[in-house]
């Protein structure tokens, strides 16, 4: 299953335990695949890599590189064509997610941003909260 999950799924996927590490699991270890956009990319490197999460990383006892470096290995690097921002997207920041599930061929976005859960769904991939990607992946959610 091919996956554009946000930011925000990855960075607290990475950082601490629930339903978002469950994901991010998966995805490291092949059980989904996921798809992400350069620029989405180079932006959790840069999240994750801020001194505000220095000391739970240590806690984890995980470098940012250690975790950059395993997800970039996990990941289709795929750019999606310009699309226009549909009237039902609420945030137009969150177009690059879109477009990056189209470019991808994407079997779902995982997100836990309301703007784009209250879509739920676009050209015919579903918008998917965590605990319903860990379902659909047969992986039991906290």
């Amino acid at each position: 299953m091919k996956l554009v999950a946000d930011i925000n799924v990855l960075v607290s996927g990475s950082l601490w335990r629930g339903n978002p590490s469950r994901l991010v699991d998966a995805l490291l270890d092949g059980s989904a695949t996921l798809c992400a956009s350069a620029p989405a990319m180079a932006e959790f490197e840069e999240v994750i890599q801020r001194q505000k999460f220095q000391e739970r990383l240590e806690q984890r006892g995980r470098s940012a590189r250690e975790i950059i470096s395993r997800l970039r290995a996990a990941a289709l690097i795929a750019e999606g064509p310009a699309i226009p921002v549909p009237p039902a997207l609420r945030d137009p920041d969150d177009i690059h997610v879109l477009a990056c599930a189209t470019g991808a061929y994407a079997d779902a976005i995982v997100t836990g941003d309301k703007d784009l859960l209250s879509m739920e769904a676009f050209e015919g991939i579903p918008i998917l909260t965590v605990r319903q990607a860990l379902e659909k992946l047969g992986i039991s959610a906290a």
